[in-house]
């Protein structure tokens, strides 16, 4: 096999199949172990964490040079050759069905090759922006110091959270957004609390406004929805691209221009070729880049396992409170045409909110006529720990009548999901 991209899900694919006894060569241009432990998912709840105890940056950016071990991938790379994994530095791209060039050198996989190349930060094609030292989440990341004032260019989750930690390390921060919401692809309902949280936070919340040009001059000037904003620093936290360009799809019969690849049930992309992880456009989460590997591993290697089903994939944003998702949002349940029920119970409302003086929301979204869960939100404290029930209810298709039917223990933020469901 060749694994081309040692993400979470090849890395996971790679070791794996070389404790099953093949000869495995994994392929990384960057860091073995990708994006999330160096600079996404693990520094940037680190940033986080420390903002919302109060921490100083410098106590958050110690732990994070200390947890990836100051951008050296020796964890991730050490304990996948021991597996046996060959591990070939370089941009390797496909040259046919099963085969593999990196630096001039093919590598011909009798089974075939796992693509798990991921994404990268997305850059506006914004007047003025090229050339300027501009941030992403890459930059912000290896940061010692916090400016003294921020401008976040996106509203989505990276940009929430960096946007929330950076106001509470003290940076004076303006937020904007170019659609009339934050977290747009959310139940509007969380995007009010979180929106309402920032600005009790002392973000300068802009929506409904689009970046049209920007000059750096020791310091940054932008035209924001025909104001104008001065920061010491931008962050583009705008979403990610998928790393797709100059990959060989055009080799194994796929669309080089596409900006997904899309697989089966088994993962299987094209004639010996597996998909796992961003560039799938199922989530660009770790977990379902994990998910995902563990099919694509099941079947190369004959196992009976299910295939993959994407109807309960779970979804957290680290703001405070955090906003957990599972399944569909209520807007995209009526797209199906399903008949659906929706009911909402507010934390500030439940017994533990009230002590805790939290406010948040819960969702849940109900197919009517088969009486089961569909979707679910909670905006809490710990909101992506209390999601785990609706998880559940979702990807087992609970009844709604056995989840009602259930102990809630008193006084938690999880009882507030059983006045939901009384709500439906």
């Amino acid at each position: 096999m060749v694994v081309l991209g040692l993400g979470a899900g090849g890395e996971y694919a790679a070791r794996k199949l070389a404790d099953a006894g093949l000869d495995v060569v994994g392929v990384e241009r960057e860091l073995v172990g990708g994006e999330c432990p160096f600079y996404g998912c693990t520094p940037s709840k680190l940033m986080i964490y420390s903002a919302h105890e109060g921490q100083g940056f410098a106590r958050a950016a110690a732990r994070i040079r200390e947890a990836n071990h100051d951008w050296h991938d020796d964890q991730h790379a050490g304990p996948l050759e021991e597996a046996g994994v060959r591990i070939v530095r370089g941009h390797g791209r496909l040259v046919g069905p099963g085969r593999v060039e990196v630096d001039g050198t093919t590598y011909d996989a009798r089974l075939g090759v796992v693509l798990d190349t991921g994404t990268e930060p997305a850059v506006p094609p914004v007047d003025g922006l090229a050339g300027t030292p501009y941030w992403t989440n890459r930059d912000v990341m290896r940061e010692v110091e916090a400016p003294g004032s921020l401008v976040v260019l996106g509203g989505g989750p990276i940009g929430c959270e960096l946007a929330q930690a950076f106001a509470r390390f003290g940076t004076r921060v303006a937020l904007v957004e170019a659609e009339d919401r934050l977290l747009g692809p959310e139940e509007p309902e969380a995007a009010e609390v979180v929106t309402r949280v920032l600005r009790a936070d002392g973000v300068d919340v802009r929506v409904g406004a689009e970046l049209t040009r920007v000059q750096h001059d020791g310091g940054f000037v932008l035209e924001v929805g025909g104001d104008v904003v001065g920061a010491d620093h931008l962050l583009v936290a705008v979403g990610r691209k998928p790393n797709l360009d100059d990959l060989g799809l055009e080799t194994v019969g796929l669309d080089p221009g596409g900006d997904r690849i899309d697989t089966d049930e088994r993962m299987r992309a094209a004639e010996r070729l597996w998909a796992v992880g961003d560039i799938t456009g199922k989530g660009a989460f770790t977990h379902v880049s994990l998910y995902q590997a563990k099919v694509a591993v099941a079947d190369l290697l004959g196992a009976d396992r299910p295939v993959a089903d994407y109807r309960a994939v779970s979804r957290v944003t680290f703001t405070d409170p955090e906003v957990g998702s599972v399944g569909l949002t209520e807007q995209q349940a009526r797209d199906t045409g399903t008949r659906i029920e929706v009911g909402h119970a507010e934390i500030s409302r439940a017994a533990r909110g009230w002590i805790n003086e939290a406010e948040g929301v819960v969702k849940v979204v109900a197919d009517a006529d088969r009486g089961v869960l569909v979707g679910g939100t909670v905006v809490a404290p710990y909101g992506g720990e209390v999601l785990g029930l609706l998880t559940a209810a979702v990807h087992a298709e609970i009844p709604v009548e056995t989840l009602r039917g259930m102990h809630y223990a008193y006084p938690t933020f999880h009882r507030a999901i059983a006045a939901a469901l009384g709500d439906l």
